[in-house]
């Protein structure tokens, strides 16, 4: 999928009575990072990280995220200039190398406005623009922006996360607030997307609670993204290590796919496209060859 489909995506997306209508886009994650969770350090060099990335579109993602700062459990925070060094060199070569989209995984405001300029498509802030800075560049970007949950900061929100409320009601909640705050910014409704941020300030039980019922958040007539690859309420349930939470992450994303979840973020796009090629020649009762 390039730039301008994307766009053309969310403006027109409407979410049908039917939970499952078409395949979930695949987002693919590329961490230029030296610590991320699952594959911190491995492409910090450009041509590593590009590679990467191009084997990813060739496997079916239909986005490539990139970030330069870590948000795992308990990561400390990076200065602009060092997600800067990362990120760009990254974002301006692959940009030359496809029309695949690009989302620019950052908090950070300056990032967001650098990153669109030399090729990226979209922003994915884990913070839901809760800065206001991000708020005010994101109106003046006109791109899509994927707003997440999440209670706390990466350094502390595995900390004995607590709701008073329950998981989905808080959520709700947020959202609610959020679409509100961001459209007086002058965001456009059809740039949002939503995350319920699985794994972000979450016990095991909130995370498999969003997931049995995301269905729930389609009431928002706005696509609703979801990251559940190797994460560790699939370790907590399985009992396995990172590198074998594979079959964990696909379960999900099926569930997530037949209530009508519209991007599926992973670290593992082949595995991903071919589950969701099965389940929507199942869906249509007919083999499509275009793997």
């Amino acid at each position: 999928m390039n730039s301008m489909q994307f766009q053309q995506w969310c403006q027109s997306y409407q979410q049908s009575v039917t939970l499952y209508q078409q395949k979930p886009l695949i987002m693919g994650v590329l961490n230029v990072t030296p610590n991320s969770f699952s594959d911190g350090g491995k492409y910090l060099q450009r041509d590593s990280a590009i590679k990467h990335a191009l084997s990813m579109i060739m496997a079916g993602a239909d986005i490539i995220d990139i970030g330069g700062e870590s948000s795992k459990p308990g990561a400390e925070p990076v200065s602009c200039a060092e997600e800067l060094s990362r990120v760009i060199p990254v974002i301006e070569k692959l940009r030359e190398e496809t029309e695949c989209c690009i989302s620019i995984d950052t908090t950070k405001a300056h990032v967001m406005k650098e990153a669109i300029a030399v090729g990226a498509d979209m922003i994915n802030d884990i913070t839901a623009l809760n800065a206001e800075e991000s708020l005010r560049i994101a109106a003046q970007l006109e791109v899509p922006v994927c707003l997440m949950h999440m209670q706390g900061e990466p350094m502390t929100m595995q900390q004995h996360p607590y709701y008073e409320r329950d998981i989905l009601d808080e959520l709700h909640l947020f959202f609610q607030q959020k679409i509100k705050q961001c459209l007086a910014a002058g965001i456009k409704f059809e740039n949002l997307i939503l995350d319920p941020g699985f794994g972000f300030g979450k016990l095991p039980q909130h995370n498999l609670r969003l997931v049995k019922n995301i269905a729930t958040f389609n009431q928002y007539n706005r696509p609703v993204m979801l990251g559940v690859s190797r994460k560790t309420t699939i370790g907590a349930v399985l009992q396995k290590p990172v590198e074998q939470r594979l079959l964990g992450g696909l379960t999900m994303a099926i569930v997530a796919a037949l209530q009508g979840t519209a991007i599926l973020r992973t670290h593992d796009v082949d595995e991903t496209h071919q589950v969701l090629a099965m389940l929507d020649a199942i869906n249509n009762e007919a083999v499509n060859n275009e793997l």
